[in-house]
């Protein structure tokens, strides 16, 4: 790089459902990565949208500050502040939003949007060396988190095309909803993972949808799991307490693999053979498992994230912000959130 031009140092935030995230990178190498996660939904037993964006007007100043302070960067030093826009809980975006405007304009620096989709996807690029692997275009990119399942194929970027999407439920949902069932608590993602690796995953069998395509429906398992579980507390009211490793073991497989028979099914059509996995769900153990297992029978070559860049973090925002800003793809300061797409 000739000594004329100046480094890139974006913040980028990221608050679109309960975490408070804040990062630092500098020509695209991440040099911090903060993030405030809200425990007062446990009790409630899901994201109250209320409570969560009070909890992000508390957080992100703290974690912005703890950012910039852990990159040893002053505010005064940054090029641009990239953001999420959306999709999320609008009271949630809005704070990290209209946060990421004011500072923007007080420092008299771009804006940069990012979709929050887009940028778990872009996880993969995050680099933190240098030299770690980032996968080539054109990939597939099985996006799975609790509130979306999608099969993406991922041309460059800023061309990403959805081949394969849920119809109703995502896989995170549809796990979270069994284990509240079971009583297991939340989220049920982690609580799911850690008992299914001490349970038989063949000891049950739910129904698996039929849908045409790439398409993903998990409401079908969802009331195969509840219906099952109640004929079996009538037999004896301690099942789930007798069983629940088992359960655990036989929802996760079930999922992983109505994940994975699509995702075979749209590298077998496009040829593509590089296959990453990104979203909160991307850290389960089985299905991480089932990638590795891919790999080797199939040949793909495959890319998954670290455990900390799987749930929402503001790291793959500032990674999809860099490659934003260096096209100049600036955001307009009236943008408005959004919540949903489309």
């Amino acid at each position: 790089m000739d000594n004329h031009q100046k480094d890139i140092v974006i913040l980028a935030i990221e608050s679109s459902c309960d975490d408070t995230s804040a990062a630092v990178l500098r020509d695209g190498i991440l040099l911090s990565n903060v993030t405030a996660s809200q425990a007062v939904h446990e009790q409630y037993g899901g994201v109250v949208p209320e409570l969560a964006s009070r909890a992000h007007e508390q957080n992100i100043v703290p974690v912005v500050d703890a950012a910039l302070k852990r990159a040893g960067v002053e505010k005064e030093q940054l090029t641009a502040i990239a953001f999420t826009r959306g999709p999320g809980l609008m009271g949630s975006l809005l704070v990290g939003v209209n946060f990421a405007k004011g500072l923007a304009l007080a420092l008299g620096i771009p804006l940069v949007e990012v979709n929050h989709l887009q940028g778990h996807v872009l996880a993969h690029f995050i680099k933190e060396n240098g030299d770690e692997t980032a996968p080539p275009f054109p990939f597939l990119c099985l996006l799975v988190s609790g509130g979306n399942s999608q099969i993406v194929k991922v041309n460059a970027y800023n061309d990403m095309e959805i081949i394969g999407q849920t119809i109703d439920d995502a896989a995170g949902e549809a796990i979270d909803k069994c284990s509240k069932v079971m009583g297991l608590g939340y989220p049920g993602g982690p609580v799911i993972d850690r008992l299914a690796r001490q349970g038989n995953p063949e000891a049950y069998h739910f129904a698996k949808p039929n849908i045409p395509g790439y398409d993903y429906s998990f409401s079908g398992l969802k009331t195969s799991f509840l219906y099952s579980l109640r004929d079996w507390l009538k037999d004896d009211a301690d099942f789930i307490e007798h069983h629940k490793e088992d359960l655990a073991a036989s929802l996760e497989r079930t999922v992983v693999d109505i994940l994975m028979k699509k995702l075979r099914m749209a590298v077998k059509d496009t040829c593509i053979k590089h296959v990453a996995v990104a979203g909160g769900v991307s850290a389960n153990n089985g299905l991480r498992n089932a990638f590795r297992d891919h790999a080797q029978r199939y040949g793909w070559t495959i890319y998954i994230p670290k455990f900390s860049y799987t749930t929402d973090n503001a790291a793959m925002i500032g990674i999809a912000g860099f490659f934003k800003y260096q096209d100049h793809d600036f955001c307009d300061i009236n943008a408005p959130a959004f919540a949903r797409v489309g």
